[in-house]
């Protein structure tokens, strides 16, 4: 049972009712989300920003998400992302290794390699070391490597108001979530 009730959709008004109405699956975490009424708006564009205008590939954010969600034990997000993962290409052996903190095993080609090593040290350190960075750069446009922080620290972002207000589990809808963000973003 979440902390702080959920928000009910039908309370609310303007942009947040719109947004609401727009959803293709009200989640929980949206619904909590929305609690912070300055903020719903900023947040739901920045996550569909990363979703579906990013230059990082879809494999590589949902890889970074994933690694963010194990890390912080964001059960909330691995449940969505785990089927987004799958849509998009990632494999299930490499979602295993994820789960496991598995993130050098040979499911990796040498830039998820280099990506999943900048993710851990961006999560765990902040900083990231020279010989992470460059690999990172050996792979990774400016572009990505900047866009890599950003999905990580609004995925940490994420974990962290979940886990903290106890959010109820949705069943996985992350894939319809992710389908109907694709709609609104083009």
């Amino acid at each position: 049972m979440a902390r702080l009730p959920l928000i009910d959709p039908a309370s609310t008004s303007g942009d947040i009712r719109a947004s609401f109405d727009r959803m293709p699956v009200v989640l929980n975490i949206f619904r909590m989300m929305a609690h912070a009424e300055a903020n719903f708006i900023p947040a739901m564009r920045f996550a569909n920003s990363i979703l579906h205008r990013q230059k990082l590939s879809h494999v590589n954010r949902e890889l970074l998400i994933l690694q963010v969600a194990q890390w912080e034990h964001g059960e909330y997000e691995w449940r969505q992302h785990v089927p987004i993962a799958l849509g998009v290409g990632v494999t299930q052996r490499q979602i295993d290794c994820i789960e496991r903190g598995r993130y050098e095993d040979a499911a990796f080609n040498p830039a998820e390699n280099a990506l999943l090593a900048f993710g851990r040290e961006v999560i765990e350190n902040v900083r990231v070391s020279a010989p992470v960075f460059a690999a990172m750069r050996q792979h990774f446009s400016e572009q990505e490597v900047v866009e890599s922080i950003l999905a990580i620290g609004f995925y940490m972002t994420m974990a962290r108001l979940t886990e903290a207000t106890e959010v109820d589990l949705d069943p996985a809808a992350g894939m319809t979530v992710f389908e109907g963000g694709k709609k609104r973003s083009g």
